[in-house]
């Protein structure tokens, strides 16, 4: 994943060519963002900007594609459609799925792909809060991959928070708790057992994913 989003597009482009130059040998995928995908991670606030930037253009997209398909058919794009990094209250964010197909429409005439193709691999990025119907829409116009960081997170946590809550008499000290005060706790406060439940809830998660984007027990 290289993002450059936040760079000119003719220097997003540019230098995601010469990554995939060094990784076309390998068959390595890359994966590359263009346009604006609002909200907040890892430090950069996009939530401020204006709105028409949350939108990718087909002709960008149909630029990377004709420089990075010479060079080799592994990679994606992760455009624009309205999507924000991390969750907000319903009714906040809009998604415009549509103008992925339109975007798989411009470049296939661009190209001269026929046959219905969707002739570009794209990226939802920002996926966390949305609806199944949101996901499925932006899958049929030719999204393969989404991202979730922000739902993941929360699982993670909510399985250590309810951990913490149900034997917070437990992990309040390494010795000492309701069953006498000489009971050593460190069953209760290893992380290899509290970490575990974020393991399970998180799993949970992903299992609810894959049904929502109905790649459950596909290949």
């Amino acid at each position: 994943m290289i993002d450059l989003s936040e760079e000119p597009v003719e220097e997003n482009i540019k230098t995601t060519a010469d990554y995939l130059k060094r990784a076309a040998p390998m068959k390595q995928w890359l994966e590359m963002e263009i346009g604006i995908t609002g909200g907040e991670e890892d430090g950069v606030n996009n939530e401020s900007v204006d709105n028409a930037s949350l939108y990718t253009q087909p002709e960008d997209i149909h630029n990377i594609y004709k420089t990075l398909m010479p060079i080799s058919p592994y990679f994606s794009i992760a455009a624009g459609f309205g999507n924000v990094h991390g969750v907000y209250k319903p009714g906040n964010v809009k998604l415009h799925p549509e103008l992925l197909s339109k975007h798989q429409q411009y470049v296939a005439e661009k190209e001269g792909i026929k046959d219905d193709k969707k002739p570009v691999f794209l990226v939802f990025h920002g996926g966390s809060g949305s609806g199944k119907q949101e996901y499925l829409d932006a899958i049929q116009h030719g999204v393969c991959k989404v991202n979730l960081d922000t739902d993941m997170q929360y699982a993670y946590t909510e399985g250590i928070r309810d951990y913490m809550i149900k034997n917070k008499d437990y992990v309040s000290s390494q010795v000492g708790n309701p069953d006498g005060a000489d009971k050593p706790n460190k069953k209760f406060y290893d992380p290899r057992v509290w970490v575990r439940e974020g393991e399970k809830t998180m799993t949970k998660r992903v299992a609810v994913a894959l049904e929502d984007f109905n790649s459950a027990n596909k290949l």
